[in-house]
C-alpha cells in the first residue's frame, strides 16, 4: 500500500483529488524530496497503470479518496514503487498493509490456487476478498489472467487433439 500512500501525499498536501501533473511532480520531488522529477513522472505512469490516478487533460485525478489515506510522519516510499508490479504483488502488499503476515498470505494463496485450479493472481484476489480487503481495482487483471490461461489451455488441448488424430491410422 505504500504506492497508494506515495500517490495520496501530493493530493492530501493540496487538499483535493485533482492536481496538475507538474504540481504532483513538484510535491514529490521538491517538497517531499522522495523522488527526482524523472522518478516522480515514472510514479505517475505506475500509478496510472495501477488505476490509482487518471489523466484529465493536464490534470491528474485520484481514483480514490486521498483524505482517507494515512501518511505517516516518517514515511519514505521505497524506490521499488517505480517498477511495474504484478497483480499478485499488489494484492500481497494490500494484505500485509492490513496486518496479514506475508508468509501466511503466500501459503494461503498457494493453497487456494491449487484448490481452485486458477492463476496465482485470481487466487490472491479471492483470498483478499475473503479477508475483507478491497482489491477491486485488481479484479479485471485477475480475470484477464484467467482468460489468458484458459485460452492457452484451449490451444494446448486443440494441439493435443491434432497430434492424436495425426497419430491414428486411417
Amino acid at each position: 500500500m505504500s504506492l497508494r500512500v506515495a500517490v495520496a501525499a501530493p493530493f492530501a498536501q493540496h487538499g483535493g483529488k485533482r492536481l496538475r501533473e507538474n504540481e504532483f511532480v513538484v510535491a514529490l520531488s521538491l517538497d517531499r524530496r522522495w523522488f527526482s522529477p524523472d522518478q516522480a513522472k515514472r510514479l505517475v505512469d505506475v500509478a496510472t497503470e495501477q488505476g490509482l490516478i487518471d489523466h484529465d487533460g493536464a490534470h491528474l485525478v485520484a481514483t480514490f479518496d486521498p483524505a482517507t489515506v494515512t501518511i505517516p510522519e516518517d514515511f519514505v516510499p521505497d524506490k521499488d514503487l517505480l517498477r511495474k508490479r504484478s497483480a499478485f504483488e499488489q494484492v500481497l502488499d494490500a494484505l500485509v498493509a492490513d496486518g496479514v503476515e506475508k508468509h501466511e498470505a503466500v501459503g494461503a494463496i498457494n493453497t487456494l490456487q491449487q484448490e481452485l485450479a486458477v492463476t496465482i493472481e485470481a487466487a490472491a484476489v479471492v483470498y483478499a476478498h475473503r479477508q475483507g480487503i478491497d482489491v477491486t481495482e485488481l479484479v479485471a487483471v485477475a480475470r484477464s489472467t484467467l482468460l489468458e490461461a484458459d485460452s492457452g489451455a484451449d490451444a494446448t488441448a486443440e494441439s493435443d487433439s491434432d497430434t492424436t488424430s495425426e497419430a491414428e491410422p486411417e
